[in-house]
Parts: structure tokens; C-alpha cells; sequence
């Protein structure tokens, strides 16, 4: 964490840090702080300007077990960096406020909230993930998901693919998942479908949000809807089981949505955020891709572009008339 912020555990966590690996809870998230002078005098990397680096780790569904997984991840960066590393558990909307109120440098963020992100608290997207269930390797599909035995078939084109929704009941993930509801949203007001957001009753004869990708598909499976919007790499375990996927298929898909990544503070003077972009490339390599690979099934992290990454997401938000 910056000298210039306040403590996250103040006495509490300077007596952790003294005696090395220890969980404690902070507000709603679960804080562990790996610190690599417990047995060492002198920190390898970031002599000034930290003392304490704060990563926030978001809980996914497709992510167990996270806080062990993401102790690990700190402990590996807490020897690469020579600082004591603090990883934190919560959810975006945690992550973000994290980063606003200085309790936290750097967050592991999906599309939106690294948009949020960078209008709130000044943080940047400076790492993607990769992952072997991302048609684009650092970008993914939304998908139109309709029973197998559906009478609805791609057609040639994107608007008469998508008119055959007309009066279907539609299952979106949630109103605020980017590939369950506002790229869709966005491609049915490009085709001219709806106007906005406000108005798919018009267009659908019923509009239902499954929560997660998990109920939004089941619903179709369970004849609850005609259609379900999720991510491509919902159609897989262990959103779905392997018996609820050989029951769907994919009608249409919208691609190019930014992978989730990883946000480090602005804040953080350029040289020590280098040094923190280039510790975390080291996951990519074979002896430490496990760590990785443990946390959300990544297999690779990617340097991006904050605004080109976003841009998609960042439109469609224009389009469907919702505020980022």
C-alpha cells in the first residue's frame, strides 16, 4: 500500500507483518499479508515508495477456495517485489471502492468495474487474462443460448437471426454483466430492435435476469425461457453440468468482449507499477502457471491498453443508454 494511505490493519497488521502469514478480516473481506522479511533483512525490489502492497481478488463462480489460492499468488509477489503483500477477497463493487478509498493498489476486475475503476478511484487496466475458454484469447463472446431442439436457427444475418426473438422469453444474467446483458442490449438497439435499455418488453414477451450465468441457462434447460445470454465459457463446467449442455446450443454470438484483467492504482509511481506488471508476467511462466491458473483458470496475463481493451464494453454501455 502507498506511504500516503492509511494503514488497512494499522497496529493490528504492522504486528502481522512482523510475524509473517496471517488472515485477519477487513470490513467484508478476508485480508492475508505475505511478508518477505520475515526471514530476510532487505527487501529485494521497491526499496521507496511502498511498504505494503494491497491486491483484491474478486470471488467468481468459477473460483473456490480463493483466499488460499490468492495467498499463494501473494506470497509469490511478495518475494518478487520484497514487500509484504496483503490479498484481500470481496467482490467488484469491493474492489473498486478499495481502490477509491485507498485500501487497496491493485484488483483483479472484470469489464465494467475496470471502467468504474478508472472514473472513481484512478486506476488503470494494465493486464488481461487469457484463458483457454476465450474465442479471442483476451476476449470473449456473449452468446444467444436456445434449447437444442429449439424451431430458432441462425439465419444469414445478424437482425434476422435476432427477429426471431420477437415475443420470446429471454433469461439475461444480471443487468449489470456485460456479456449477459449490456453487449446483447446493445447489438438488439444497433439492430433496431429496442431503443434502449428501458424498452425490451416491448420487443420480448418476457424479460427474466437468472442472477449468474449458471440460472440464467437453466432456465432454458428447465422451459422457464426461450433464450439465455451468458459468456461462451458458461457453457461449460461448473456453471452447467455436462448433461444441461448437451441440452443447449448457441444461436448467435457477439464477439470481442474484453477479458477480465488486472487494475493497479495510478498512484503508484510509474517505475514501482513497472516492477509490479513485470512480477505478476512472471505467473506466465511454467514453474508458477499453476498459481495463475488456480485463481479463475487463467492461463496467461497480457499487457493492454486501459482504453483500446475497453472500448467494446464502453460503447455498448453508449448504446443500451446505461451509465458506465
Amino acid at each position: 500500500m502507498s506511504v500516503k494511505k492509511k494503514s488497512l490493519l494499522g497496529a493490528g497488521a504492522a504486528f502481522a507483518v512482523l510475524t509473517g502469514l496471517v488472515v485477519s478480516t477487513v470490513g467484508a473481506m478476508q485480508a492475508t499479508i505475505a511478508n518477505p522479511t520475515a526471514n530476510q533483512q532487505t527487501p529485494r525490489l521497491l526499496a521507496q515508495g511502498l511498504k505494503t502492497l494491497t491486491i483484491v481478488f474478486p470471488s467468481r463462480a468459477d473460483s473456490t477456495d480463493l483466499q488460499n489460492k490468492a495467498n499463494a499468488v501473494g506470497a509469490f509477489l511478495s518475494k518478487e517485489l520484497g514487500i509484504p503483500v496483503v490479498a484481500q477477497v470481496g467482490d467488484d463493487t469491493a474492489a473498486v471502492e478499495a481502490l477509491r478509498a485507498n485500501r487497496a493498489d491493485v484488483a483483479f476486475l472484470s469489464s465494467r468495474p475496470a471502467l468504474k475503476a478508472k472514473q472513481l478511484a484512478n486506476a488503470s487496466l494494465y493486464l488481461a487474462e487469457v484463458r483457454s475458454t476465450y474465442s479471442g484469447r483476451y476476449t470473449y463472446s456473449s452468446t444467444f443460448v436456445v434449447p437444442k431442439n429449439s424451431p430458432l436457427k441462425t439465419q444469414n444475418s445478424t437482425k434476422a437471426t435476432l427477429e426471431q426473438l420477437r415475443g420470446k422469453r429471454i433469461a439475461f444474467t444480471s443487468p449489470t454483466s456485460g456479456s449477459g446483458f449490456i453487449i446483447p442490449v446493445a447489438e438488439l438497439v444497433k439492430q433496431k430492435f429496442v431503443p434502449n435499455r428501458d424498452r425490451l418488453d416491448d420487443f420480448f414477451g418476457q424479460v427474466s435476469y437468472g442472477g449468474n450465468y449458471s440460472k440464467a441457462l437453466q432456465a432454458v434447460v428447465r422451459g422457464q425461457a426461450d433464450v439465455a445470454v451468458v459468456s461462451e465459457y458458461a457453457l461449460n463446467p461448473p456453471y452447467i453440468t455436462a448433461q444441461e449442455k448437451n441440452q443447449l446450443r448457441v444461436l448467435h454470438k457477439i464477439t470481442g468482449v474484453p477479458a477480465h484483467g488486472i487494475a493497479i492504482d495510478n498512484d503508484v509511481p510509474a517505475p514501482t507499477r513497472e516492477k509490479i506488471i513485470n512480477a505478476l508476467l512472471k505467473l506466465n511462466q511454467s514453474q508458477n502457471n499453476k498459481l495463475l491458473s488456480d485463481l479463475y483458470n487463467s492461463t496467461e496475463l497480457v499487457r493492454v491498453d486501459h482504453d483500446r481493451h475497453l472500448a467494446t464494453i464502453r460503447e455498448a454501455l453508449q448504446i443500451a443508454g446505461i451509465e458506465p
